[in-house]
């Protein structure tokens, strides 16, 4: 008995001394360790629905064929450059509510029969994600971001289109960055 409380003991000290040191490390760097929220996360089923898989793909399938400028990609790893891993959910977050807001919603009368049961679907992740958000600053997630609307808006049309082409490629980086 004497030896399994020595053990425990043992593992105690060895856990709080371990955390001791990564608190001074923290601290040391001035806290650079950025909290994520706990609802930048996204289960896996949304994303295991076969009917609206299917339905964002065709969309997605459909408007490409409408892109001719096929020199230009905005959904890429480029968008995660200077974002770490734990960070890229809410990037993701931030590319998705632009999608809605700025192309998708503006333009619901296009692209049916999909777009109706897609923009509904991609509205129900938004709110998922609605309370995903990170302490601290966020300013290099923002850039990249405006980069990609930047890109969007000097494209004109052809750019929302781009976007609407690409909502495969949306659907993969949320899948792969918030489950």
């Amino acid at each position: 008995m004497t030896a399994l409380q020595k053990s425990v003991s043992s593992s105690l000290m060895g856990t709080l001394a371990a955390s001791c040191l990564l608190l001074t490390a923290l601290a040391v760097q001035g806290g650079v360790a950025v909290p994520i929220s706990a609802h930048c996360w996204l289960d896996k089923a949304n994303f295991q629905l076969s009917y609206i898989t299917n339905r964002t793909f065709m969309m997605a399938e459909e408007a490409s064929f409408a892109d001719n400028n096929t020199d230009v990609r905005l959904i890429e790893d480029k968008l995660y450059q200077g974002v770490n891993m734990r960070e890229r959910c809410y990037l993701m977050k931030q590319v998705l509510n632009f999608t809605l807001e700025e192309v998708l919603l503006p333009k619901l009368e296009r692209f049916q029969p999909y777009m109706q049961e897609v923009v509904s679907f991609l509205n129900g992740l938004s709110n998922k994600l609605r309370l995903c958000h990170i302490e601290g600053d966020d300013k290099h997630i923002q850039e990249n971001v405006q980069n990609l609307k930047d890109t969007v808006k000097k494209l004109g049309e052809s750019g929302e289109i781009k976007v609407i082409g690409e909502l495969n490629l949306l659907f993969m980086y949320l899948r792969n960055a918030c489950i």
